[in-house]
């Protein structure tokens, strides 16, 4: 049981992560991205043709991470135009059939050209936590989500412009009026939640292999953690994130992972029908 909780907080960290670069995207710009995951396949799939190449692992992470921000670049400057000119419901059910789209573009070419190609970065080797013997590939992931999610926090709470993007979640209109531009804010929002979805992608390769058809699985499991902790709460996805991954691993070894998943939706739909606004959201 030990074990599985261990597991259980390394998965939970990652899903954590993965839902706080999704709660950004529309805590920002009331943008709900089902293409999230395509993000995060897509990086990783670049890691994996930079390696390769030839190319040492640490700069094709880099170059990962560089393709995931301008996958959400891109985004921003093409399909997510129109979707700024909207507001309330119809920006969030214009982004959401945008993005599908693009998520289902993304899942077909490389499946139809990659259907093999994965990333796997392997670490060998095991230290012992609470005297189960852990992963150096977890251990090493969990760091990088760790020293990630302080980044973070660090980053929103202490510089100005960190307070600059959240002035823009809590008021874009009192934003606008002291000179903040709440285009640059969202622009910058899904620079850094593709970066955000390339490393989920990498940290997760550490401890299984991730190939084109993980982009369906990603999304899914980023809304689910996005619902339980708040829609626009960083804070609760995170927490939300290591309850559920705790929950996942410890189902999953007891009944299978199908229905473990199954679980995870009913929390997620108890949580809309008891707390709409998640465990840390605000009601509006």
């Amino acid at each position: 049981m030990i074990a599985n909780i261990l597991d259980g907080i390394v998965l939970g960290l990652q899903f954590g992560l993965l839902a706080t670069g999704l709660t950004l995207i529309y805590g920002l710009g009331g943008v709900l991205n089902l293409g999230y995951g395509q993000i995060a396949v897509t990086s990783a799939m670049a890691v994996a043709f930079a390696m390769d190449a030839g190319i040492p692992t640490l700069p094709a992470i880099g170059l990962g991470l560089i393709a995931g921000g301008l996958f959400g670049l891109l985004l921003d400057v093409t399909i997510l135009r129109p979707v700024y000119r909207l507001r309330g419901e119809a920006r969030v059910l214009l982004s959401l059939l945008l993005t599908l789209g693009i998520s289902f573009i993304v899942d077909g070419y490389l499946n139809w050209r990659y259907p093999l190609k994965t990333l796997n970065i392997y670490i060998g080797g095991a230290i012992d936590i609470l005297g189960v013997p852990m992963r150096r590939g977890s251990l090493v992931a969990s760091a990088i989500t760790l020293a990630t999610i302080t980044g973070l926090f660090v980053f929103f709470r202490s510089t100005s412009l960190g307070r600059a993007i959240r002035s823009v979640i809590e008021d874009e209109a009192g934003a606008r009026l002291i000179g903040i531009d709440p285009e640059k804010m969202q622009r910058l929002i899904l620079v850094l939640s593709g970066v955000l979805a390339a490393l989920v992608a990498v940290t997760r390769s550490m401890v299984v292999p991730v190939d084109t058809q993980s982009g369906l699985s990603i999304t899914v499991f980023a809304l689910i953690v996005t619902v339980v902790g708040g829609l626009g709460n960083v804070v609760g996805a995170l927490l939300a994130g290591i309850i559920l991954g705790i929950a996942y691993v410890v189902a999953a070894s007891l009944i299978g992972s199908y229905i473990s998943l199954i679980i995870l939706l009913v929390a997620a739909a108890v949580t809309i029908l008891i707390r709409p606004a998640g465990l840390l959201g605000v009601k509006e």
